[in-house]
């Protein structure tokens, strides 16, 4: 057999990183551009990145339907990724109208929103069922003790017995008291509901397996199984995630730097206005360092946007392109993802740059300004939407969990609440004057114009819209290294039912377990005390490990 692989890619989403994982374990990607092209094939990976109708109707409309079904049947390798596990399935409640191929007995169920957030987004198990075929095997690597990759708000409820009473092995996961297929196989087919491409070397480990026709293997010494303890706490690990603020500095250099109240200037020197732009290492060496100390995740937040290049000359996508080359782990970037107007006058819509930014490597964008802008037109209208915004028209086509939404609120301190007509809440922590309440004010332009907006407005205005995530920074708490805004935490989540990241802030590892301790954020980000070496994500992780909290502790 060849050592190429046939990539079926029918709908949007990343597919760089797939590639450069498979390449990584040493296969080249043949793509499958016509239905006759799988009789050929060797070997098919179906991915999926969005939503079940979107991607089943694409594959029929393509012609891609019967084909796939021969091919699978035909015993030659299969693999489906996420949306191309869900599709071998009869039906998702996701679009009931649109059926599933049906090579699996089954419908997907919408997890439970009541008790927990929704998407299932960050690191969970895959825990094979042992079966007397599977008693000291791992199937396709698969190993109890490694976490793995998931985004999506689907699943497959697990029901012990059922699959397995038709030939099926499978690989659970628990999300809060909800269990479900986190991966399946039975003879030439392997479907995975997480994402190996972004679970680190665990996730190529699988993808190697797979193209090696690795079915089965002795589990080492070190794959013992923890599965019921982490089950015990829900399966799903506490994210920390990397963030690099990328600008060009005054010799039009890419480096990560990191603002003091958003001054990124050093104080006193050269550059004629007062110190150089602070230089805290490069991009693509930093984030992959990152990725080797641990990060769950990496984001990029591109500072400047870069307004005075080509759209399709953004350095950004450059540094996304040699980044998902080496960091298997999800990628966030934001800045510049709006409509704009390129330098030779044509109009470039957020959704086209939004897709330059997934082809070349990231698996979310982060929108800002423009969301506070959206939301105040979702309030002017009567909460109705218009369908044209960024989030609207990007999580359309990339689906909801690829659209992050940062939000930069402030303190504003009010003598009570019957003085402001905004959600105020009662403070730990007086204002100057001594005040007991505050609000929290949104903010655009990087936090240096107000807007007549609270962040429970905000938030909620955007998740109607499609948003997946919430960044929460906190002006207050940026730069401070005084630990996160818990009250605002708090106040967020109480209003939104989708993941929220809480940002801002952080100046230590007891910061980290604060912030999980005390509320109920989905992550947490560091920035500065990664990039100026004060403490590594791997110390974070071993800290919040003594403290009991389920972390993702190797790649």
């Amino acid at each position: 057999m060849s050592n190429t692989v046939h990539l079926l890619d029918y709908v949007a989403g990343n597919v760089r990183s797939l590639v450069n994982a498979i390449e990584k374990v040493g296969y080249q990607v043949v793509w499958i551009k016509d239905p006759a092209d799988l009789a050929n094939a060797d070997r098919v990976i179906l991915p999926g990145v969005g939503h079940f109708g979107h991607c089943l109707s694409s594959l029929s409309k393509a012609g891609f339907t019967q084909p796939l079904k021969d091919y699978i049947n035909s015993g030659k390798p299969f693999m489906g990724i996420c949306v191309g596990l869900q599709g071998l399935f009869e039906a998702s409640e996701e679009d009931l109208e649109t059926p599933g191929l049906g090579i699996i007995p089954g419908t997907l169920k919408h997890f439970d929103s009541s008790n927990k957030s929704v998407p299932h987004i960050g690191w969970n198990s895959a825990a094979t069922v042992e079966t007397p075929e599977l008693k000291g095997k791992s199937l396709y690597g698969l190993l109890s003790k490694n976490k793995y990759y998931y985004v999506h708000t689907y699943a497959v409820p697990y029901n012990e017995g059922e699959l397995e009473s038709q030939g099926w092995e499978v690989a659970t996961a628990r999300y809060g008291d909800e269990k479900f297929v986190g991966a399946i196989a039975k003879g030439n087919i392997l479907a995975t509901q997480f994402h190996p491409e972004k679970s680190g070397e665990a996730g190529l480990a699988v993808i190697k397996a797979f193209l090696d026709g690795s079915r089965l293997a002795d589990i080492p010494a070190d794959g013992a199984n923890q599965i019921l303890e982490d089950e015990g706490r829900g399966g799903l690990t506490r994210r920390i995630i990397a963030c690099l603020d990328v600008r060009t500095n005054d010799d039009g250099d890419l480096v990560v730097t990191k603002g003091d109240q958003y001054d990124v200037r050093e104080k006193g020197g050269a550059a004629s206005a007062g110190g150089q732009v602070r230089n805290l290492g490069k991009p693509v060496d930093l984030a992959k360092r990152y990725y080797e100390s641990g990060a769950d995740e990496v984001t990029f937040l591109n500072i400047t946007s870069f307004r005075n290049c080509p759209v399709a000359d953004t350095p950004m996508l450059e540094i996304l392109r040699l980044t998902s080359e080496e960091v298997f782990v999800p990628l966030t970037i934001g800045g510049g993802i709006r409509d704009v107007v390129d330098t030779d006058g044509t109009k470039v819509s957020a959704l086209e740059v939004a897709t330059m930014y997934f082809k070349s490597g990231a698996d979310k964008v982060s929108i800002g300004s423009d969301a506070v802008i959206a939301a105040e037109e979702y309030f002017a209208n009567g909460k109705k939407l218009n369908g044209t915004t960024a989030i609207e028209t990007i999580s359309k086509a990339y689906g909801n969990q690829a659209v992050v939404v940062s939000v930069d609120p402030r303190r504003v301190y009010v003598s009570s609440p019957e003085s402001t007509k905004r959600h105020a809440i009662k403070t730990a922590f007086p204002g100057p004057n001594g005040e007991q309440y505050c609000w929290y004010q949104c903010t655009i332009k990087g936090g240096r114009e107000g807007r007549d907006l609270d962040v429970q407005e905000l938030v909620s205005a955007v998740e109607a819209m499609g948003c997946g995530e919430i960044l929460l920074n906190c002006i207050d708490k940026d730069g401070t290294n005084s630990g996160f805004d818990l009250e605002l935490i708090n106040e967020v989540k109480k209003t939104i039912k989708i993941p929220v990241i809480a940002s801002s802030g952080a100046g230590n590892p007891g910061h980290f377990l604060e912030v999980f301790e005390k509320t109920t954020t989905d992550a947490a980000l560091g920035a500065g005390m990664f990039h100026r070496g004060e403490y590594t994500v791997a110390q974070v992780k071993d800290y919040l490990s003594t403290k009991s909290l389920l972390v993702r502790t190797s790649r």
